[in-house]
């Protein structure tokens, strides 16, 4: 199967203007996402997929793979299926945030490998279990049930499931998805949905469509970089990472 992973990188942030150049241990971040995400072993070739030339030089300047696409996409989804158009020889299209700067690339490969054997599948994500309550609570932190076979049921920004009875875990959504480069291209062409737009969360439109979305969990622990504390965080952990 001929794998791409695009990193779809936007220069503007609410809380963190210029967030893909911010600095991580002496390189920009969206260059240390590109180059974990560049050694999962299944992937043949990754990318930055963006619409702001700094970002484009910044790539390329630190020896990475980046393309430019149009400014006026709604969404990342958008801006992937553009990649997509451009590679019709690519079976699966693997979509890494642009802000996860200590993103796993055997979990790439894991994402990758869910699609062995099935030729149904279309669509796959990851979740991670909560075991902090008050993570559980945080809107910002997206939740997943899912059923007996790992199938997706519903992503939300409240609690999920209701804890009437406790002891039963709660799974936090990680924005790190797998498409057949096919079904991409469909399904950025869907109108949003109903629940999409209430949650504000793309991948319910797949599910309001009658798509089944596959769930992997893992046990990686992610610090995605959102604010300045995170950022502070995330260049720590680098620096130790750099000592060993």
């Amino acid at each position: 199967m001929n794998v791409l992973c695009v990193i779809p990188a936007r220069y503007a942030s609410t809380r963190l203007p210029g967030k893909p150049l911010k600095d991580i241990a002496g390189k920009p971040m969206i260059c240390r996402v590109y180059e974990r995400a560049a050694k999962a072993a299944r992937v043949a070739e990754a990318l930055v997929a963006t619409d702001d030339e700094r970002i484009y030089e910044a790539v390329l300047q630190h020896g990475g793979k980046a393309v430019m696409t149009r400014k006026d996409h709604p969404t990342g989804t958008d801006r992937l299926a553009e990649v997509a158009e451009k590679y019709p020889d690519v079976d699966l299209i693997i979509n890494v945030q642009g802000d996860e700067p200590l993103i796993e690339p055997a979990l790439i490969d894991e994402l990758a490998a869910a699609f062995d054997g099935d030729a149904d599948l279309q669509m796959a994500t990851v979740c991670t279990e909560i075991t902090d309550e008050a993570e559980a609570k945080n809107p910002n932190n997206v939740k997943v049930v899912m059923d007996k076979k790992g199938y997706a049921l519903y992503f939300s920004r409240s609690l999920l499931p209701y804890p009437r009875h406790t002891g039963t875990p709660v799974y936090k959504h990680i924005g790190i998805y797998a498409y057949k480069r096919d079904f991409l291209l469909q399904y950025a062409k869907m109108a949003e949905t109903p629940l999409e737009h209430a949650e504000s969360l793309e991948q319910l439109r797949a599910l309001e469509n009658g798509y089944r979305i596959k769930v992997i969990k893992t046990p990686y622990r992610f610090v995605g970089v959102d604010t300045a504390e995170d950022l502070a965080k995330v260049n720590e952990i680098y620096h130790q990472m750099m000592k060993k």
